[in-house]
């Protein structure tokens, strides 16, 4: 994914890629709920909507941190799975997930989530 840098700042330019309000909850979800279909992205508490959902996938798959893989014989039902470079951002989810712990009144995290973070 290619567009025009505002500086050569690395975290204006990480947040001119992951910066907006859905990319890194698609993320998240992949790596701590383990979701893999578009259905399942759907059910998250936030309500992305389905065109939003299929830009930020979209989005992902080009910057090179998800691909997909049919899980079907039906051509449009794919998996997502984080790359290895997707997978790169775990520490910054971490630590955005205990600095919004420490720093965000009544935050937390789920039960059933737990042991992924």
């Amino acid at each position: 994914m290619s567009q025009a840098r505002r500086s050569s700042c690395p975290i204006a330019c990480s947040l001119d890629l992951i910066g907006d309000r859905w990319t890194l909850l698609v993320i998240r979800d992949m790596m701590f709920l383990k979701k893999q279909r578009f259905e399942e992205f759907l059910e998250s508490p936030e309500k992305i909507s389905t065109n939003i959902l299929t830009n930020r996938l979209k989005s992902l798959e080009e910057m090179g941190l998800v691909e997909k893989h049919a899980y079907s014989n039906h051509s449009r039902r794919m998996n997502y799975q984080l790359t290895e470079q997707g997978e790169s951002l775990r520490p910054v989810l971490k630590a955005m997930i205990a600095w919004g712990l420490k720093h965000v009144p009544d935050t937390q995290i789920p039960d059933d989530q737990q042991s992924e973070v």
